[in-house]
């Protein structure tokens, strides 16, 4: 689980990365419960959550980026 202080100490590349990471993680994990190899469906949750959390600081700071220029 990433914490969202994490996430905010990142610049927008990086969190532009972590977003790509996070949704390769999360197709893996659809991929496992497909193939019943899952045990713990409750990560699925959680990796949903973390891509939100990581695309609303990253929309927060691209925002912030604008209205300062």
């Amino acid at each position: 689980m990433t914490k969202a202080a994490e996430l905010r100490t990142k610049d927008v590349d990086g969190l532009k990365t972590e977003v790509k990471a996070l949704q390769k993680a999360h197709f893996g994990l659809r991929m496992q419960k497909a193939t019943q190899q899952l045990n713990n469906t409750a990560t699925l949750r959680t990796a949903r959550r973390d891509i939100a959390r990581a695309k609303t600081i990253l929309v927060e700071k691209q925002s912030a980026d604008k209205s300062a220029k």
